[in-house]
């Protein structure tokens, strides 16, 4: 399993560089690299009208060729007439293929699968795929594997190669233990991965699929509680709840408190209570008002004469941040610091407005305890910040921190100078997409979970509309309307694949220039990637000072930023974005006290796209719409499966909660007498090659 790939003689050094490129360098990492779908070839049949537009095997023997040039598009049409057994006649044709003629010489007995139709005598197949009957099924006369393919790397190549070394193997260590393969009626790992890459038939394809999501939601399950068992059996500083302090503070906000503002609250604040360290995260639906909800902790922390770090993803973030702590604080003898590559600044209630400070100074009143909140980026987190006694860490959208840099900032917290040797700091971790309650439970069953699911009272819903082609001129007139009224406008474009980022910047681009010349009379900001931090950064506060009027932006657009006088946020091809990504930027509007409107551009007819647009205007609740969004585009879309780690198959089964159930169930009955898998050596194994493959913490 663990020879290298390059010491098989059959496989040539010029395969060889491919497969190291895609990362498979091992015997066991290529049988691994797992098919993606399948082409249903199963159905053998003689040659009849009943089964024309049919994808369909026919076994035929050759009976002549014949090579056809058209010189004037460059072009070979290779043809190969063949009888089957009934001596009906087939026509095979295979566009500049012209090999093909001497891979099927004249009286040669082959099978053929492909969408069977019909030209006058012949019945035909257009670029059959094809196998000599003499052979074993491989590519034909099945369910027939379809693998990621890659230039000079075809499925076929693949298959070949799969065959040879199934045909070596017949065992492979498995770390799932054989009472649960009973249990659960799963397949051992050398037959899941051989109904994996050839599967006898449909439903065998199934258990084997379910094997392979059992195996991943097991030792994600076994990460996590490994993850949580660490966190609590560190020690922290217990804060304990100052009701009447906390009470007043709710009373004097210009606001009444949701119910699910109101129950999160209290149970970070039980949690603060506690010697373990809290580790929990606060799911918020978008504009549910997860801000008031951290400063309620916060409060509770620094009346204690403790330290607290507010952590956000973006300068602009944190920035916000800052801006909305020095208001609910503003009442109260606190110190606070914004710190990040930019900014260095200090704001003390005594004071009409925050001060500029040196990156030198700041980082010796925190480590002397004179700054009691510090918010920033990720630089608060350096090796050369110092605190006297931080007891609270709390961390804005997380999951727009780097892969790289979320995998490692719960354990930078655990190792931050607290300026305690034998605590560290509680954990609260927020965001403001909301998950799904099986992802919630495959990936975060680390932490404990609090949910926002209300919105204020005096919020308006946002009123959502379809719009086709036909109706621009109309909604650019209704947007002339609220401009003129005082308002502003967000349009976003769609994101396109880093690679091509130019692409993404001259859309924006041009869109501002139409823009631009459709509305003479405004001042339009433009926003995308390739700006600098500080660029963005002008141009969203211009948009906050309204010096602009219109916001074209790409889906940089700060998710949590807060623009009270938007109120009509306008998404081009808005088909091309899943749900929850309309929800946050619908969120972007709505804020203040005028009615909003979000307008979803599409020239897309399908009936998917309809549905989740059709899903948008029904609902304003973004719980529901991530739901939605799992069952239409799957949890790839919703986590980014590219940065995951997981396979495709563990990702399309993450909404089987009883398989995810059922797995947690298991890794914590294992946990429970073998936290250390001492007795399970082959699962501690497998874990540690999990661990370093999947970041979804």
């Amino acid at each position: 399993m663990n020879t290298l790939l390059k010491n098989i003689p059959k496989i040539t050094p010029k395969y060889i560089k491919i497969l190291e490129k895609l990362g498979l360098f091992t015997v066991q990492d290529f049988l691994f690299y797992l098919p993606f779908r399948y082409d249903d070839f199963s159905q053998t049949v003689a040659l009849s009208d009943e089964h024309l537009n049919s994808v369909v095997t026919v076994s035929a023997v050759v009976m002549k060729t014949k090579l056809n040039r058209i010189f004037r598009r460059k072009m070979t049409i290779a043809e190969v007439y063949l009888e089957d057994e009934n001596q009906t006649p087939l026509k095979a044709v295979w566009f500049n293929q012209p090999f093909m003629l001497e891979s099927l010489p004249i009286g040669s007995e082959v099978r053929l699968s492909g969408k069977l139709s019909r030209m006058g005598k012949y019945f035909t197949l257009s670029n059959p795929a094809w196998e000599r009957a003499s052979r074993e099924k491989t590519n034909t006369g099945q369910l027939v594997p379809i693998y990621s393919e890659t230039p000079g790397l075809t499925s076929k190549w693949i298959r070949w190669q799969m065959k040879t070394f199934f045909a070596n193997i017949t065992q492979l260590e498995d770390f799932v233990p054989e009472e649960l393969r009973k249990k659960f009626h799963l397949y051992s790992l050398i037959s899941a991965l051989g109904q994996i890459h050839f599967p006898e038939n449909q439903e065998k394809l199934l258990i084997a699929q379910k094997t392979f999501a059992f195996r991943e939601m097991f030792l994600m399950q076994i990460k996590t509680l490994r993850v949580k068992n660490t966190w609590e059996a560190q020690s922290a500083t217990n804060l304990l709840l100052d009701e009447k302090l906390i009470n007043k503070f709710i009373e004097n906000l210009p606001f009444k408190l949701t119910g699910a503002q109101h129950k999160s609250s209290f149970e970070i604040l039980r949690d603060l209570e506690k010697t373990s360290p809290m580790n929990r995260l606060l799911n918020g639906d978008v504009g549910a008002g997860k801000t008031v909800v951290a400063a309620i902790s916060t409060l509770s922390v620094l009346s204690q004469k403790h330290q607290v770090a507010i952590l956000a993803p973006t300068e602009v973030l944190a920035l916000q941040h800052f801006e909305s702590f020095c208001k609910l604080f503003s009442a109260y003898d606190f110190k606070i610091a914004l710190l990040t590559s930019s900014y260095k600044l200090i704001f003390q209630s005594w004071e009409p407005k925050a001060q500029k400070i040196t990156r030198d100074q700041m980082l010796g009143q925190i480590e002397n305890g004179e700054i009691n909140l510090v918010i920033g980026t990720h630089a608060i987190i350096q090796k050369d910040v110092n605190f006297k006694n931080l007891a609270l860490v709390i961390i804005d959208e997380q999951h727009r921190f780097g892969v790289a840099q979320r995998s490692e900032l719960q354990k930078e917290t655990m190792q931050l100078k607290d300026g305690k040797k034998k605590t560290i700091p509680h954990l609260l971790t927020m965001t403001a997409t909301p998950i799904p309650r099986t992802l919630a439970i495959a990936f975060f069953g680390s932490l404990d979970l609090s949910i926002l699911d209300e919105m204020p009272k005096n919020r308006k819903p946002i009123i959502t509309r379809i719009v086709l082609p036909a109706q621009r001129d109309q909604i650019y007139a209704f947007m002339r309307k609220e401009i003129d009224a005082g308002r502003q406008v967000f349009v976003i474009l769609p994101l396109v694949e880093e690679s091509k980022v130019l692409t993404e910047v001259k859309a924006v681009t041009e869109e501002h220039k139409k823009l631009s010349e459709i509305f003479p009379e405004y001042h339009l900001g433009l926003l995308h990637g390739r700006l600098k931090s500080k660029e963005k950064e002008t141009v969203m506060q211009d948009f906050k000072d309204k010096k602009s009027q219109i916001l074209v932006s790409t889906s940089v657009v700060e998710v949590g930023i807060d623009i009270p006088n938007a109120t009509i946020m306008l998404i081009e091809n808005s088909d091309r974005f899943g749900l929850s990504q309309l929800h946050q930027f619908r969120g972007r509007v709505g804020r203040g006290e005028h009615q909003s409107y979000c307008f979803l551009f599409t020239d897309s007819a399908t009936k998917t796209a309809l549905e989740r647009m059709r899903a948008m205007e029904k609902s304003n609740d973004g719980f529901e719409l991530s739901e939605i969004d799992l069952k239409l585009r799957g949890p790839g879309q919703l986590l980014g499966k590219s940065q995951s780690g997981f396979s495709d198959i563990a990702m399309e089964n993450l909404n089987n909660l009883k398989l995810i159930k059922l797995a947690r169930a298991e890794a914590q009955n294992i946990f429970k007498t073998d936290s250390k898998l001492k007795k399970h050596p082959l699962i501690a194994k497998a874990l540690e090659k999990f661990a370093k493959d999947v970041h979804l913490e």
